[in-house]
C-alpha cells in the first residue's frame, strides 16, 4: 500500500456525484423520519387517549405555522425517502447502474421529491 498518497482534508473541495448526493440525503431523510417519529407517536398517542386530546392536537396542527413546518418536513421526507428507495429497490435490480443512467435516475428522484414536497406543501396549508 502505497503511504505517500494525497490527502484531500478540505471537504469543501470534494465534488460529488449527483447519484452520490441522492443516497446521501435519502439516509439522511431515514435517519429525520425516525427521529421524527418519536413525535409523530406521542402526537398520536395524545389524540387517542380522549376526545379533548384529539382536539388539541388538531388545534395545534391548524394553527401552529411551526406544527405544519414540521408536518410538511416530515411529509417531505417521507416522500424523497420513499421516491430515492424506489430507485434504489431498482439498482438493487440491475437498472440505473451506469453512470448516465444513475446520473437520470437521481436527477428523476430528486425532481419526484421536489415535486411531492410542493403539493405536501399545498395540501397542509
Amino acid at each position: 500500500m502505497n503511504k505517500k498518497r494525497p490527502v484531500n482534508l478540505d471537504l469543501t473541495t470534494i465534488k460529488l456525484p449527483l447519484p452520490a448526493v441522492s443516497s446521501i440525503l435519502h439516509r439522511v431523510t431515514g435517519v429525520g423520519l425516525f427521529l421524527g417519529l418519536v413525535f409523530m407517536m406521542y402526537a398520536f398517542d395524545v389524540s387517542l387517549e380522549s376526545e379533548q386530546g384529539f382536539n388539541d392536537i388538531s388545534a395545534i396542527l391548524r394553527d401552529s405555522f411551526f406544527a405544519k413546518l414540521i408536518a410538511w418536513g416530515l411529509l417531505a421526507a417521507l416522500f424523497y425517502h420513499c421516491a430515492a428507495g424506489i430507485k434504489h429497490l431498482l439498482q438493487d435490480f440491475g437498472y440505473a447502474e451506469e453512470l448516465e443512467s444513475g446520473t437520470l435516475a437521481a436527477k428523476v428522484t430528486l425532481g419526484a421529491g421536489v415535486v411531492l414536497a410542493l403539493i405536501a406543501g399545498i395540501w397542509i396549508w
